[in-house]
């Protein structure tokens, strides 16, 4: 994994990328030097090329990023993956015509050339990423992997790698001979009585994970872990292999200790000043966007359903302070008539028939852009949560309350990676996301967040 401003990208991310930018500007420099070469500066024309390629690359990574085609999991199924492949290509072309159209530096160049040579690229990049899934020596792709420990934090570890990665090969459990309680099937562990280094030259280990339930009287060959990282093998604890694998930071894997000396959880000053300023344009530029958006909305619920087309409802901000943040209503008025406060449920009967519509492509959320501009709310952060629900929340899971310490955000990360929280440990789920986001949240990762929310409202995933 390498670590981008605070944010975990998979190193094949990062080159996957990296050659595709590269490529994508090098097209984009030839064509426009094919155009007007010889009776133009060679130099000036090639940078022009550079730059216009380099915007479009930009863009062509912001729209496969948004529709995860960058993301490796064995739960996408080829035809989704290649639906999106599809979806994005025709997406970055129109995005690329627009940007040519926009970025024309100088007459002569023939726009229908040069889009025509990046619209060919792309295609090439997504056929290309298709075939190297087949045509690529398993060498070069699959990461082997052995996990130190034999408990069931070693099986966690070896699952969520199984669920994450399909370029993951776990060779095996190694034992620690201090465990007391061991789950793994003796077939699936590699020890027999052999050292930690033998078995990582034996297997061609490139990654060992330390995931036992007990570290101290010894547990952990202190020596041999150093032996083997010093021979390039990469050995990371738990905590970290969910931080870098999943964006979590795992409540079962994890102590204060981990929260306190590790690293990030920056709320400086610069820091919170950048994001207000980036808060304050970012709505203004949604709320122009989508205010026609808003106004059919507002008709649609007025028309649908007696009632409001808005409501308001107490919500807990930033250091737990209350705020009323404003939605359309998509449910009927009557929804809590009992007054007790209810989890949204799939498949929700209090939900209207245009309700239904709003909160699959995430309408119902945009009147929140005005919270954010009133400061009560951020463009991104943890989602903001009910003061019933928080109290109990606060009583049955361990560090409920650190995400209180930035504010709430109209999308957020434990939005984009995991769906609405309907039940205890639907919430415990999202908060392991939400910590991950107050570890290590920038102005990187808010636009990360950002360009995945987009393929959220896209493709409806995770809406009640």
């Amino acid at each position: 994994m390498i670590k981008v401003f605070g944010h975990y990208f998979h190193r094949r991310t990062v080159l996957q990328v990296v050659c595709e930018a590269i490529l994508i500007g090098i097209v984009s420099a030839i064509s426009l030097w094919l155009q007007r070469a010889p009776n133009a500066v060679a130099s000036k024309v090639v940078a022009e090329g550079v730059f216009i390629g380099g915007v479009v690359a930009l863009a062509f990574a912001g729209v496969n990023g948004a529709l995860g085609l960058y993301e490796y999991s064995r739960t996408f199924a080829k035809g989704v993956m290649r639906t999106r492949a599809v979806l994005a290509w025709g997406v970055s072309c129109v995005v690329a015509f627009v940007l040519v159209v926009l970025l024309q530096i100088d007459e002569g160049y023939n726009l229908v050339s040069t889009f025509a040579m990046l619209a060919v690229t792309m295609s090439l990049v997504m056929i290309w990423r298709e075939l190297s899934v087949e045509t690529l020596p398993q060498a070069m792709t699959v990461q082997r992997v052995l996990i130190y420990g034999a408990g069931q934090r070693a099986w966690s570890v070896a699952e969520s790698l199984q669920q994450s990665d399909p370029n993951v090969q776990v060779v095996g459990f190694f034992a620690s001979p201090n465990e007391s309680e061991i789950t793994v099937p003796e077939v699936q562990r590699v020890s027999a009585g052999r050292s930690l280094t033998d078995v990582v030259r034996d297997h061609d280990v490139d990654e060992i994970v330390v995931a036992l339930t007990e570290r101290r009287g010894g547990s952990m060959p202190m020596r041999e872990l150093l032996d083997c990282k010093l021979q390039g093998v990469r050995v990371v604890d738990i905590a970290r292999h969910f931080e870098q694998k999943l964006g979590q930071i795992r409540l079962d894997a994890m102590s204060a200790g981990y929260l306190i000396f590790g690293e990030g959880f920056n709320q400086d000053f610069i820091r919170t000043l950048v994001k207000r300023c980036f808060d304050i344009v970012g709505a203004l530029v949604l709320i122009l966007l989508s205010l026609p958006i808003m106004l059919i909305a507002a008709l649609a619920i007025r028309i649908d359903s007696p009632g409001p087309i808005l409501y308001r409802q107490e919500r807990v901000g930033l250091h737990g302070r209350i705020f009323h943040v404003v939605k359309f209503r998509s449910m009927r008025t009557d929804a809590e008539k009992d007054g007790v406060p209810q989890w949204a449920q799939a498949g929700d009967s209090r939900v209207t028939r245009v309700g239904r519509v709003i909160r699959k492509v995430r309408i119902d959320e945009l009147p929140q852009l005005f919270s954010v501009l009133k400061g009560d709310m951020s463009l991104v952060g943890p989602r903001p949560e009910r003061q019933y629900f928080v109290e109990q929340l606060t009583r049955d899971i361990p560090f409920y309350a650190v995400r209180h310490s930035v504010k709430p955000g109209v999308t957020g990360w434990a939005q984009v990676r995991y769906h609405y929280a309907g039940s205890l440990s639907d919430t415990t789920e999202k908060l392991q996301y939400d910590l991950y986001y107050v570890k290590n949240h920038s102005l990187f990762l808010d636009f990360v967040i950002l360009f995945e929310t987009v393929g959220v409202v896209l493709t409806g995933k995770g809406a009640q």
